[in-house]
This record gives structure tokens, sequence and C-alpha cells, in this order.
């Protein structure tokens, strides 16, 4: 199904849903980044990065939820980032469609936990995909005042993921989320699955800010 398409989500479950009469379990992991700063991304772009990673899973929920709730059984597994708690810079877009994320999981998981629906977030850190090759890369023109800050963050970025763990361990943690009995509510995943949380959570915003500045080279 195409996920910034109603009608094809809408199709696409009602053919799961004539085959299998019921659905045990929904994964909402469509997304794509956007690199850019936040004054030079267009609003069109930005739009587009959240009409996927944010109401492309919403179009999903809204199409699955009710036969869940009427079954009062099921799992949601949505795959958020640890971008959306530690942001990185040049893709404040694509952090904030996960933190959207993350904020929409944990409200979610409490408006259906009555009906007997679990909902789970998994928050990889870097992971060995294609996903830079997905990247829409050039959103700032060639004068860009960021441009040498642009250019080592990109170089940062471009270095990280081929040395990253294989999406295998993403696919093991959505396997134990959907076979537990109690799920947790959130899974991090990945190098950075025990600094991000403990950093964000222990250390005060300007400290966790210059790490991230050190991190992605911006002085």
């Amino acid at each position: 199904m195409d996920v910034g398409d109603e009608d094809s989500v809408s199709r696409g479950v009602t053919e799961i849903l004539e085959q299998e009469g019921l659905l045990d379990a929904v994964v909402c992991n469509a997304g794509f980044g956007i690199f850019g700063s936040v004054e030079e991304v267009s609003i069109d772009d930005a739009q587009a990065q959240f009409d996927t990673n944010f109401f492309g899973v919403l179009r999903v929920l809204r199409a699955v939820l009710p036969g869940m709730r009427e079954a009062r059984a099921g799992r949601v597994i949505l795959v958020g980032s640890l971008a959306g708690r530690a942001p990185i810079p040049f893709q404040a877009h694509y952090s904030a469609s996960k933190a959207a994320i993350e904020a929409l999981a944990l409200a979610l998981h409490n408006e259906v936990r009555s009906f007997g629906v679990r909902v789970t977030l998994i928050e990889p850190g870097d992971i060995n995909t294609p996903f830079n090759e997905a990247m829409t890369w050039v959103t700032s023109p060639e004068s860009s005042a960021y441009g040498q800050q642009l250019q080592n963050c990109e170089d940062v970025i471009r270095e990280a993921l081929p040395n990253a763990p294989p999406p295998e361990i993403v696919a093991l943690a959505i396997a134990r989320a959907l076979a537990t009995r109690r799920p947790r509510v959130r899974y991090a995943v990945g190098p950075d699955s025990r600094l991000v949380p403990i950093g964000t959570r222990l250390l005060p915003d300007w400290l966790s800010l210059s790490l991230i500045r050190q991190h992605f080279k911006l002085g």
C-alpha cells in the first residue's frame, strides 16, 4: 500500500481482512528523510516529510484500529527513531516527525489499552540500510550560509551508516514486541540505544546539544 494515499491504505487493509478475517498486528515502518536547514527547506518538502512519516502512520492506524478494538486484541508497532529524542542537525524535519511518532505512540497506548490492544514504540539509532539512498539531500541553495556545516554534517551521516548494525536487530526487536506476552512500551535499538536515552534523561539540555554539535562537527 501507499501510506500517502488513503484509498490505497483502505484497499490494502480491506484485502487482508477479506483473506484472513482478522488483523493480529500492524507494523508502521514507512518513512524517509530530508536533509537541510530549518531556514531553507521548503514548506512543500517539510509537508511531504510529515505526510509520509506521520500522517502515513495515522492513515494506517485509522484503518486497522476499529477491527482490533472489536476483537479486543491486537499489536501495534510504530517505528520511531532515537532522533526523536536527540534531534539531528539539518535533519530537523525528520527528527520532528519521529518525535511526533513518539507522542502518538504513548498517547495511543493509553487510549486503546482497555480494548486489549497493545502499542509499542521501536526507536532505532543508526542502522545499515539504504536510508541514505532514499534521502532528499539537496534542499538548500549552493550559496547557503550553512555551507560548511551542512557538508560536515552530511559527511558524518554518510560515513556512519555503512558501519552501523544490520536491520536484523530492529526486526528482532519488532518480533520480540509482537511475540511476548507483555511487550514493553518502547524498545531502543542500535549502538546509541543506551547512550541517547540516558543522556537525554540525565544531562542538561545545553550539554546534550553540545555533544550533538561535536558529533556532527559543527564547532
